[in-house]
């Protein structure tokens, strides 16, 4: 009888062994792994997605802020961040904007954000590397086709930073903040 009971129990753990085998062995885990950022989608009206910037956003011309529209945001965003560089400046990542603090139930910046009478009472921006507080188009030298990447960050808190905090300032206030994150690239060339 007792080795019955014995007999019982090593079946009952030998079966729940092989589930436990076959899940890893088919899943390569017993738990998915979490996802480090949800993706948001980030589009404009003015910049499509891997293709030229109109010159009416750059130094060349007007030199304002393109529309941008976002959605993705995951319930719990207080607030979101907008970078946008270039990674082909000849001096390393140059930093063309830097906005934060953008509420989170937002869903858009129109054009020439900071001008624009939509654009939210507590949208902070923060310092360029043109060493100004708002936006600096693209401005590159002549020759070399530059990328630009716009990314939004979907934050769970409001950053308590002044206007014209630095980018690794924002970035070190965004550190373990981020719920979700998109982005959205445009080139320019000057010739």
């Amino acid at each position: 009888m007792v080795f019955g009971i014995y007999q019982s129990k090593l079946v009952l753990g030998l079966v729940i062994c092989a589930a436990a085998i076959f899940v890893i062995v088919t899943t390569g885990s017993v738990m998915a792994p979490p996802e480090k950022h949800r993706k948001m989608e980030l589009r404009s009206n003015s910049v499509k997605d891997g293709q030229p910037i109109p010159s009416r956003y750059t130094c060349d011309d007007k030199n304002i802020s393109p529309a941008l529209a976002w959605t993705g945001a995951p319930t719990g965003t207080r607030s979101l961040a907008l970078i946008v560089d270039d990674p082909d400046s000849p001096t390393g990542v140059w930093t063309h904007w830097v906005v934060f603090n953008i509420p989170g139930e937002g869903s858009e910046l129109a054009e020439d954000a900071a001008k624009s009478s939509t654009t939210p009472a507590n949208f902070i921006e923060g310092l360029n590397d043109f060493k100004k507080i708002g936006y600096g188009g693209p401005c590159p030298p002549a020759g070399k086709l530059h990328r630009y990447y716009f990314k939004v960050f979907a934050l769970d808190n409001t950053l308590d930073l002044p206007s014209g905090a630095s980018r690794p300032a924002v970035e070190a206030a965004m550190t373990k903040h981020i719920l979700a994150q998109g982005q959205l690239m445009g080139t320019y060339q000057r010739k």
